[in-house]
């Protein structure tokens, strides 16, 4: 009887640790639908070969309210993409899985001041992540962010 007892507690545990190894090192466990902190936007994270990026793909006013047409990108520094609608506009670029549920090397873009920056990803839990964009490739220069997955 013991015997028995000890052979299910160590299956229970192995299978435990065996989850948990899973889950900490899942480099697609960003792809999905997140929902901005301002609650503002969605954006969907996608895999391109090796890499992630993300682009809105919902937004709460995707509409201008002074033209009632689609919201455009007129704070990019480009010109030319100031007339791209922001609907579908590319947000997140280029992230690597750098281990440990750490996303980094990518660029975030801001369309709310047409910049970019760098950008790390951490997944917090299953059902939110940390997104820190940052200047000048120095991380302590920048703000952090919390999105949440979206059901």
């Amino acid at each position: 009887m013991n015997a028995f007892r000890l052979t299910i507690l160590l299956m229970v545990v192995c299978l435990s640790l065996n989850s948990l190894v899973a889950k900490a090192d899942d480099p697609d466990a960003i792809v999905g639908k997140w929902l901005s902190s301002k609650k503002k936007n969605q954006v969907q994270i996608y895999k391109q070969g090796t890499k992630y990026f993300g682009k809105i793909v919902w937004m709460m006013e995707p509409n201008d309210p002074a033209t009632n047409k689609p919201k455009l990108d007129k704070e990019n520094p480009d010109e030319k993409m100031r007339s791209r609608p922001l609907m579908n506009a590319p947000l997140v670029t280029n992230l690597a899985y750098k281990g440990n549920n750490t996303w980094g090397d990518g660029e975030i873009y801001n369309p709310e001041d047409g910049k970019t920056y760098s950008c790390e990803v951490f997944l917090k839990d299953a059902n939110s992540i940390d997104l820190r964009g940052y200047i000048m490739g120095i991380s302590f220069l920048g703000k952090t962010k919390t999105w949440t997955r979206v059901k």
